[in-house]
């Protein structure tokens, strides 16, 4: 069991969200709420907690200003996940992950990215080994790659990650069309089968469907499955995204949560928990459902 999500629970518990940066300088505005959510998770049962560090790479922080602050904000993050560990006296039986995406900034109001407005292969590919590399200097105990969705920008985050000899998850994200048909997240002309072809998963450590509708989580652990061996992961969403609020309208009900997702340990996933939308709630009842 994995923990929830950090970013909406640090909004949902009164956090400032950041119309550049989303939730990443939360880590310096409010330290003692983001020590007291991974502590909450450990005691809901998760055994893996994320660092706060989704959007706190230079392709957030660089466009935003905000540049000197990225060693502030990622060893803030991964200390307070440590502490929060240490004080649940968890220790030996809790992994600290540190998070990495290829988020970019999004335009206020919307989910997605200006396409006319994003940075070079070359400068994204450098961010991401900065941001792993000070990962494995914090000790985290793996890296977990985030919405990774576009071939452009996700084979060089895998590249980076692999680099620091740590073991790396990579959780891929989906969206749904119009049809209900499954796409990639960012480029939604490349269909689940086609993302995973220009993505592939074969060197990561587990892969896995994420930040992801509830609705077409199944038929896209069964793409991964076809050319995937290794541990599968999942972590749907649950609401919907106006940068940088997030709506939880059409919220799932932490029980209805735990029955998708025992069906989905039955598709063979063995890694499972929330991504952004889920709380504490959505873990207890999780990790009550398993047991």
């Amino acid at each position: 069991i994995i923990d929830g999500a950090t970013g909406t629970e640090l909004e949902r518990r009164g956090a400032t969200m950041d119309s550049d940066v989303w939730c990443a300088m939360a880590t310096l505005s409010a330290p003692q709420t983001l020590r007291e959510i991974h502590q909450d998770y450990i005691q809901a049962g998760a055994r893996v907690i994320a660092a706060n560090t989704f959007s706190a790479g230079l392709s957030m922080l660089g466009p935003a200003g905000l540049s000197d602050r990225f060693d502030d904000i990622v060893r803030g993050a991964v200390e307070l996940a440590m502490e929060a560990r240490d004080t649940m006296n968890a220790t030996n039986r809790v992994a600290v992950a540190g998070s990495m995406s290829h988020q970019m900034p999004l335009p206020p109001g919307t989910d997605d990215r200006d396409p006319t407005n994003l940075p070079s292969v070359e400068q994204v590919a450098e961010n991401h080994r900065l941001i792993a590399t000070t990962l494995a200097e914090l000790n985290v105990d793996l890296i977990m790659l985030e919405m990774m969705s576009d071939p452009a920008y996700a084979n060089s985050a895998l590249e980076a990650a692999k680099a620091t000899g740590l073991p790396v998850w990579m959780g891929y994200s989906c969206r749904k069309t119009n049809n209900a048909h499954a796409v990639s997240w960012t480029v939604p002309n490349l269909d689940v089968p086609a993302m995973l072809e220009a993505i592939p998963p074969a060197k990561a450590d587990a892969a896995g469907i994420m930040h992801t509708n509830s609705s077409i989580m199944t038929p896209c652990i069964k793409a991964l499955r076809e050319c995937y061996r290794g541990p599968i992961m999942a972590y749907p969403d649950t609401g919907h995204f106006e940068m940088p609020r997030w709506v939880w309208a059409d919220a799932i009900d932490p029980n209805d949560f735990a029955r998708n997702a025992l069906s989905w340990i039955d598709e063979g996933v063995q890694i499972i928990g929330g991504c952004c939308g889920t709380s504490v709630a959505h873990i207890d009842a999780l990790a009550n459902a398993i047991e």
